[in-house]
């Protein structure tokens, strides 16, 4: 622990002070060769050898200090080993003889050099590569050690010495939960009883003294007691009453919810009893284990709860927990075929092979996936890259901190465990040790762990109750939001849920819709059901739910158990319930069924089923009938959830969906807010509040301020404010001097703004972020204002500094010296679409107009389906939709043929498109970056959110024709001239803005792009393009090529490019002109089309820059980039740098 904590430089260390002040109970050896005294004695300094033998002769003495022998193939080893032996009479020394292990095995030697390999991130066959130099570090044999150190008296049987000597007890009998203290005369079982007495009184009323809620409290009580873990309750209580007492919201998660304990110490909001929920779930007397309560906080509000655990309990007795991150099998592949040197191609190819359901190991591929093992057999160097990653895989890469687990001793952790300093970035966490043992053997350990979640979703509950409170009087928290509201679940049945938790992506969209859910227990059905594997079962559900499906038991006991889900077992509950309603198991008894059920665990599984056969035939039950019901359930192992996890979640959701159906203001202004920082999102929320009525202002240094805010107009309507902090590059310091400086009055102009902030403290960069995007809108428009930046960052500063020295008043008061700024029209022009790119980029989202909206007549006509309606679609429904071009990925399939994956983005969102080998060979000169494109598909809504399976792309309006017998739904689009974020006039009229150029769709290009120096390659997009966040997974390399509806055949003609023919089996080279002007934004976003442009054309072309800039050239190559030269292309580049800036050659290199 001290070498991690306090002597960690490079590596953990301790130095000569501690050892001796530790010194008690140790037995210490000279070390392996890289130890101070071998290394000593290979730099040939004998003074300083015997100096540090004399210091560790007197600290340790003599029997419990030895010297150390190794042998390995080092020429060095021999001369420390003959030095040690030789200085032996001289301190009567005991010796020791030791093998440096690196592996278990000698035939392991393959596999450490593989490993070695990767860490170094070298290549096996490269001859100066850092290598063992033999296979000798292994876990040698006693006899081998024998025969290489016989000559040595007392080197073999000394270790045997030594191991004797060790006294440790590895067998952990007790917990060690830390000491929670009871007022003065109580007991800590006696106190949790009357906590819980004054709960039931609470929770229950006049219903306390009901004995099924007596039966199951004491029942309850009397097993905590036995287990001993009455503290254990008392410790999490304590800090709920901490969290309820600094209004600080949370939940517990978990199977916590099925205790009544928990529920009467207001721990878990679920009444256990109301929903069925079994107590032997959480805490079963048959199998002791400490009780583990998830508690979920507010993410901004967890370092707080953390640092009054510490404080409590003392900083030396808390401690995170360690992870280690280990190589599975697709990085095993892949780390292993690199160091091969293997073609990446092929072990793409081999690793996607492996199928993508972890946790699936190597071994289970093999087993599993007939296309992985046909890999396996086909070639003996794939062969040898299976096995080799077989081998290393489940080693340790990294080390990383639990996201959430805490442990809580009663004496200094370090008397249980060794402590790591932090292994990351602790951000705001008030505890900044942790342990070295992973969780399973902290549990083992008896240590009690507590888990403190961060939960976005407790924070924006709590930010818009308190907002409702603000403006509307009403105190809502978590005990008194309604979990009846029909007006709820009309907005549930709608599919209304984006921004709501556990219910936003457009799949389970769907399915609320289609189930219409009318109570809390639908909800929670969907949270269990909605899940790979589990939700092939939601048709059938929702369908049996509206009596379109008949209904069916097993058997009669059944009914009671599972009519609540309409003969469907979805909950683990219900396993445990019908063990003991048809076979006499005992709840804890069922718990271990469940557990065996859960884990598929053979031979448990084989004695339950005799049991639980034999129990239900005892009982009347036919034994065929018994058996069937047993195999159901080893059948549910897959899909079978906690049902006190489901309903904890489930109640959070419909929680939230009231207050967006009552409070939509409040609730989407503390969304935006807590996701101002995740453009996507922010993306999302705003294009939804749309949907609901909601104008989103434009940022405005006058009245927008951190966070999202709420405007109330003048006719009544509230609206809500772009906060600034969602704006990149503007942070935290800037906005609070903006804020600062315009107190309760906006800012006349622009004279009056740097006057009145400090822009020393805004800073450039922020600043010119803030015009960008519009915040300054008020005060001119963006060009003009970028040309004056620094004028207005002088004056402010020179008024500022004047100030601060004393030499003037502020702002030259009663000297008359005002040094004020007039705004002249810009000297460069700005197009809109320019200036909608600065949006995007900034705040993620067009602002102040879309580009789209030119032509949403038109799209309106000819469009099906925007974003958010997609998922309205049935699957292979035909559909037509339309958007820019913002991602685009290519893959191959597994006949080697190419395809791709692009997102475009319309006014209501993003959608993921899908185009299969014959459909983008057709078209993959129009999918282009940055461009607008309509296409026509079938919705593929089969898995996660729905994508379109292209069949047609066009460019041009004119091609575009509305699909015949296809439902024409309205889709909820803005209007024709659609204004997505409002802007609204303001006080500012001292000075007259300059008029911007009308919205220009496609827009014109400047005749030269500008650059102002060399870009960096951060500047340059990744060369592979992201696939969007539906599309996270893989593709399946299976995936079969689809044939386009209307691809036609044709016989490629040669293609001519200038005086150039395009030949078909010739690379081309093309080079892009790039001149500075003098204007950053605008370079950079040229660049980023340029190149944008050029990949968006996939092929085997090369591309350069070339870029001009004080007369001089700067070749800028990219030689992991590739394009596809054809007249589209270098049409398309020439509009955008000018003809003579584009010149093409075959690439001959």
């Amino acid at each position: 622990s001290a070498a991690q904590l306090e002597g960690f430089y490079y590596f953990p260390r301790v130095d000569h002070d501690f050892l001796a002040a530790h010194s008690e109970g140790i037995i210490a050896t000279s070390g392996c060769m890289a130890a101070e005294i071998p290394r000593a004695i290979n730099q040939g300094n004998m003074e300083d050898v015997k100096s540090k033998l004399d210091w560790y002769y007197e600290v340790f003495g003599r029997d419990n200090f030895f010297l150390e022998l190794q042998s390995h193939d080092i020429p060095e080893l021999e001369g420390i080993n003959r030095a040690l032996v030789e200085m032996g009479p001289r301190y009567q020394a005991n010796f020791i003889a030791t093998n440096d292990v690196h592996y278990i095995n000698p035939a392991d030697s393959v596999l450490q050099d593989v490993l070695l390999a990767i860490q170094t991130g070298k290549i096996l066959s490269d001859p100066d590569r850092m290598r063992m130099t033999d296979e000798s570090y292994y876990l040698r044999t006693p006899d081998e050690m024998r025969s290489i150190f016989s000559e040595v008296p007392g080197a073999i049987e000394n270790t045997l010495l030594i191991a004797e000597r060790c006294n440790i007890d590895l067998d952990f009998k007790e917990y060690h939960l830390p000491n929670f203290p009871v007022p003065d005369g109580k007991s800590a079982d006696g106190y949790l009883r009357e906590l819980c007495e004054a709960g039931l009184q609470k929770r229950y009323g006049v219903r306390a003294g009901n004995s099924d809620l007596r039966q199951r409290l004491d029942y309850e009580l009397d097993t905590i007691k036995t287990m001993g873990f009455d503290a254990y309750f008392l410790i999490v209580w304590d800090l709920i009453q901490y969290a309820q007492d600094h209004n600080i919201w949370y939940n517990a998660r978990g199977s916590a919810a099925g205790s009544i304990v928990s529920y009467c110490l207001e721990i878990t909001p679920i009444d256990p009893l109301e929903h069925n929920l079994i107590f032997e779930r959480f805490l079963n007397p048959d199998r002791i284990s400490m009780p583990d309560i998830d508690l979920d906080f507010p993410d901004d509000r967890r370092a707080e709860m953390m640092h009054y655990c510490a404080e409590k309990y003392g900083h030396d007795k808390v401690a995170q927990i360690i992870t280690f991150g280990t190589m599975k099998a697709r990085a095993a592949i892949r780390d292993v075929g690199r160091v091969m040197d293997i073609p990446l191609q092929e072990v793409d190819r081999v690793a996607k092979a492996i199928p993508n359901l972890p946790p699936m190991s190597i071994q289970e591929a093999l087993e599993k996936s007939p296309e992985f093992m046909q890999l396996y057999k086909d070639a003996p160097y794939l062969q040898a890259l299976i096995d080799t990653a077989k081998g290393v895989e489940g080693t340790v890469r990294n080390v990383g901190t639990h996201a959430a687990g805490v442990v809580v001793t009663d004496r200094p952790v370090e008397e249980y465990t060794p402590l790591h300093r932090p292994t990351g970035n602790i951000g705001d966490s008030p505890i900044n040790t942790v342990t070295q043992y992973e969780m399973s053997v902290v549990d083992k350990l008896g240590l009690l762990k507590i888990d403190f979640l961060g939960l976005s979703t407790l924070t924006i509950m709590a930010l818009a109750s308190d907002l409702i409170e603000e403006r509307h009087g009403v105190k809502l928290t978590l005990d008194n939001i309604p979990a009846d509201d029909p007006e709820t679940f009309e907005l549930i049945g709608r599919g209304e849920t984006i921004g709501l938790f556990q219910t936003e992506s457009s799949g389970m969209r769907r399915y609320l819709k289609d189930m219409k859910p009318s109570r809390l227990e639908h909800v929670i059905a969907m949270v269990a059901l909605y899940r790979p594997g589990p939700m092939d079962f939601i048709p059938d559900y929702i369908d049996r739910m509206h009596n379109r499906q008949e209904i069916t038991y097993r058997h009669e006991g059944l009914i009671p158990i599972y009519e609540e889900t309409y003969g469907i077992p979805v909950y683990q509950e219900q396993i445990m319930h019908s063990a003991v309603a048809i076979a006499g198991y005992t709840p804890a008894e069922s718990d271990s069924l469940r557990k065996a059920v859960a884990k598929k665990k053979v031979e448990e599984l084989n004695e339950h089923q005799k049991k639980f056969v034999s129990g239900a035939v005892e009982r009347g039950v036919d034994q065929k009938t018994a058996e069937e019901i047993f195999n159901d359930w080893e059948k549910f192992a897959r899909y079978g959830f906690n049902k006190a996890h489901a309903a904890d979640y489930g109640l959070i959701s419909v929680q939230t969906a009231y207050l967006k159906t009552h409070y939509p203001v409040e609730y989407m202004t503390a969304l935006l807010t807590v996701y101002q920082n995740n453009t996507d999102k922010v993306t999302l929320y705003a294009s939804e509040c749309r949907q609901m009525g909601i104008e989103v202002l434009a940022p405005n240094v006058n009245f927008s301020c951190w966070g999202f805010t709420i405007e109330d107009g003048p006719s009544g309507e509230s609206c809500i404010r772009f906060g600034l902090g969602a704006i990149k590059n503007v942070g935290e310091g800037p906005v609070e001097e903006i804020i600062q400086g315009r107190g309760e009055n906006p800012f006349m102009d622009v004279n009056d703004f740097l006057r009145r902030v400090d822009l020393r403290k805004v800073g450039k960069r922020a600043l010119e972020s803030l015009i960008q995007v519009g915040a300054l809108d008020d005060f001119g428009n963006r060009p003009t204002l970028l040309e004056s930046m620094d004028r207005i960052l002088a004056i402010s500063s020179s008024n500022f500094q004047a100030a601060d020295a004393g030499q003037i008043s502020m702002f030259g008061d009663g000297t008359g010296i005002t040094e004020i700024i007039n705004l002249p029209d810009a000297k460069t022009t700005i197009n809109r679409r320019a200036q909608l790119d600065w949006e995007r980029e900034l705040i993620g989202l067009y602002v102040s107009d879309h580009p789209l909206s030119t032509v949403m007549d038109s799209l309106q006509q000819h469009v099906t389906h925007f974003a958010q309606d997609l998922s309205e679609a049935k699957h292979q429904e035909r559909v037509s939709v339309a958007g820019i071009v913002t991602k685009i990925r290519q893959h191959q399939t597994k006949n080697g043929k190419p395809m791709a994956f692009a997102t475009i983005e319309d006014v209501q969102g993003t959608i993921d498109l899908v185009l299969f080998p014959n459909t983008w060979k057709q078209f993959s000169d129009l999918v282009r970056f940055d461009e607008i494109i309509y296409v026509k598909g079938k919705a593929d809504a089969n898995g996660g959110d729905t994508k379109v399976l292209v069949d047609q792309v066009s460019t041009s309006l004119t091609q575009i024709e509305s699909i015949p017998d296809v439902h024409h739904t309205d889709p909820k689009t803005p209007p024709t001239d659609p204004t997505p974020i409002k802007k609204e006039e303001s006080a500012a009229t001292a000075i007259p803005k300059a008029s911007d150029p009308p919205l220009e769709v496609p827009p014109p290009f400047e005749d030269y792009p500008i650059i102002d120096s060399v870009p960096d390659m951060e500047m340059i997009p990744p060369l592979e393009i992201p696939l969007p966040e539906t599309l996270e997974q893989e593709p399946d390399p299976q995936i079969e090529e689809k044939p386009a509806e209307s691809a036609r055949e044709y016989a490629p003609i040669p293609e001519k490019v200038g005086s150039i023919t395009l030949e078909e089996d010739s690379t081309y080279l093309v080079t892009v002109i790039l001149k500075n002007r003098g204007d950053t934004m605008r370079d950079k976003l040229r660049l980023r089309q340029v190149y944008g442009t050029l990949i968006s054309y996939p092929g085997k072309d090369r591309f350069a820059f070339q870029i001009i800039e004080n007369d001089q050239a700067h070749l800028l190559e990219f030689p992991n980039a590739s394009t596809k030269i054809s007249k589209n292309l270098i049409n398309q580049l020439r509009d955008v740098v000018g003809r003579e800036n584009v010149q093409v050659e075959k690439y001959l290199f």
